[in-house]
């Protein structure tokens, strides 16, 4: 975590960024030493310089020294579970509106990087309930939250295990399924959910989509569900010559989000006509 002087102190995690854009993350510890194909750099060279300042290798590369941000820690973390991307995580944060004091529960855990985005969004008087079923993912999932914050905040409860375990008196703002079959859950979401929470489901294929969506339908307890998925095209500027980069961050999931309703009332649902072969004819 950042000092309050604004110097980097030991413990603290550093990127160093060359000249040509590479960058490189570690943690500062007195007496240690970092070494890349350009020459090494002592940590006592950083500790207790300002961020933003250059920093020189014995071999004479100049580098960039600063704090990683968000993206920056959740694309270089150790991963066991793929990852949520930051495009997404971004959106989740604001489309499932996740706020300061909200209670969220979260299925599953994966590697950690979503936890660390929610925790960030509901502050210290909120709540986060992780599941994961895999114990390998479990200890991935706590390292990099410890990493990132310095230590496991206090509203997070990580737990091993499936979300349906989850106690029938716990209620939550918002519930997040990052999970095969997110289909399977719905009741437990139903039953913990308050009325007007909001569920987000993260899945990566077409059928996916398709098989939440109309269990979410057929479930009469939420609103009408939203989908969509998110693209990134990185842009090239030097002077004038400015075009698209030759790759982009393109599909990696599709995103689903409804709202529940009101115990004993039916959601309305929008009338439109159903696209020829929607459905099976009888």
């Amino acid at each position: 975590m950042q000092s309050k002087t604004g110097l980097f102190v030991a413990g603290d995690r550093v990127q160093l960024t060359d000249e040509k854009g590479k960058m490189y993350s570690f943690f500062l510890v007195p007496g240690g030493q970092w070494h890349s194909h350009k020459g090494w750099i002592n940590h006592d060279q950083l500790i207790g310089i300002e961020e933003g300042s250059i920093v020189t290798s014995n071999s004479g590369t100049n580098y960039q020294i600063m704090r990683p941000l968000l993206h920056d820690f959740l694309l270089s973390m150790p991963r066991g579970a793929t990852i949520i991307y930051p495009k997404d995580s971004a959106l989740i944060t604001t489309f499932a509106d996740i706020y300061p004091g909200a209670s969220v529960l979260e299925a599953g855990a994966g590697s950690g990087g979503l936890a660390i985005s929610l925790l960030r969004a509901i502050g210290e008087k909120g709540r986060l309930v992780s599941y994961e079923e895999r114990p390998e993912f479990l200890s991935i999932a706590e390292k990099n939250v410890r990493d990132y914050f310095g230590k496991v905040p206090e509203q997070w409860s990580l737990r091993p295990g499936q979300v349906q375990e989850i106690g029938h008196t716990e209620k939550f703002d918002r519930v997040i399924f990052d999970m095969l079959a997110p289909w399977d859950c719905l009741d437990t979401a139903s039953r913990v959910l308050k009325p007007g929470g909001v569920l987000c489901c993260y899945v990566a294929t077409t059928t996916q989509l398709s098989r939440v969506a109309e269990a979410i339908k057929e479930s009469e307890q939420y609103g009408e569900p939203e989908s969509f998925e998110s693209f990134i095209r990185p842009w090239h500027h030097e002077g004038l010559a400015v075009r698209p980069q030759h790759s982009m961050n393109a599909h990696t999931g599709f995103l689903l989000f409804a709202r529940k309703v009101a115990p004993g009332v039916k959601p309305l649902r929008r009338r439109r006509r159903p696209s020829k072969g929607a459905y099976n004819e009888s």
